[in-house]
C-alpha cells in the first residue's frame, strides 16, 4: 500500500499515489516569495527538493519559501 502523506488516502499502487499528489486538496502549498499557490506535485520531482514552480521566482525549500496552506492558515489565525 501506498498512502499521501498529506490526506492518508491509501493506493494500491505508486502510480495511483503519484497520480493523487497532482489534485491532492491537502497538498498545497504557498511561495512566500511571489505569492503563488500550487500542488505539491508540481514543486518536486523527488519528493524531498522543493522549489516554486513559477519560471520567474526563486522560491525554494519546504518551510524556508514554500509552505503547507493549512499550516499558514493555522499561523495566522
Amino acid at each position: 500500500m501506498h498512502t499521501c502523506r498529506n490526506c492518508n488516502q491509501s493506493f494500491q499502487t505508486e502510480l495511483a499515489l503519484e497520480l493523487h499528489r497532482d489534485t491532492c486538496e491537502d497538498g498545497q502549498l504557498l511561495c512566500e516569495v511571489c505569492g503563488e499557490r500550487f500542488q505539491e506535485g508540481s514543486a518536486t520531482q523527488d519528493g524531498w527538493h522543493y522549489e516554486c514552480p513559477n519560471e520567474d521566482c526563486d522560491g525554494d525549500g519546504l518551510q524556508e519559501d514554500l509552505y503547507r496552506v493549512d499550516d499558514v492558515r493555522a499561523a495566522t489565525h
